[in-house]
């Protein structure tokens, strides 16, 4: 008889990035990667090759509960002023984990990001109104990622 696996719930991760020290968050999208075909249709002949011709990769949205801390705004305001300024080079993460575990806690899938930055950050939107927790997102541009 096969072991069947169980599938991994999408609540138990966690994210790691390199020299920042920052809280969980509560929300982590972008994890796409896409293979982007060139279409050649061959003379006389009423056929189109489809033909691989690279690979394209999503932004990563992280967002968590906003706080004191500036560890990601300080990153964030390093590559603007990298790209402002022209002097210093874009302050790169050699590599973002993202990783998904099992009810246990246990390792099961890593995602590395490689040469990761941050090329947008947003704000919580402020109501008076509510009282739900403030939100920050920070929108990271990658060279790509592998699986383990």
């Amino acid at each position: 008889m096969s072991d069947i696996k169980q599938p991994l719930l999408n609540y138990n991760y966690r994210v790691e990035i390199e020299g920042l020290l920052v809280a969980g968050f509560s929300e982590v999208s972008g994890l796409e990667q896409e293979i982007e075909i060139e279409e050649y249709k061959e003379s006389g002949v009423d056929f189109i090759h489809k033909l691989p011709s690279g690979i394209k990769y999503s932004n990563i949205i992280l967002k968590k509960g906003m706080t004191d801390a500036t560890s990601l705004r300080d990153w964030y305001e390093a590559t603007l002023k990298s790209v402002r300024y022209k002097k210093n080079p874009i302050p790169k993460k050699p590599i973002v984990y993202i990783t998904l575990m099992d009810a246990q806690g246990e390792e099961k899938i890593r995602f590395s990001l490689k040469s990761v930055y941050p090329i947008k950050w947003i704000g919580p939107q402020l109501n008076a109104n509510a009282s739900e927790i403030a939100i920050e997102t920070l929108e990271l541009v990658h060279e790509g990622f592998e699986v383990k």
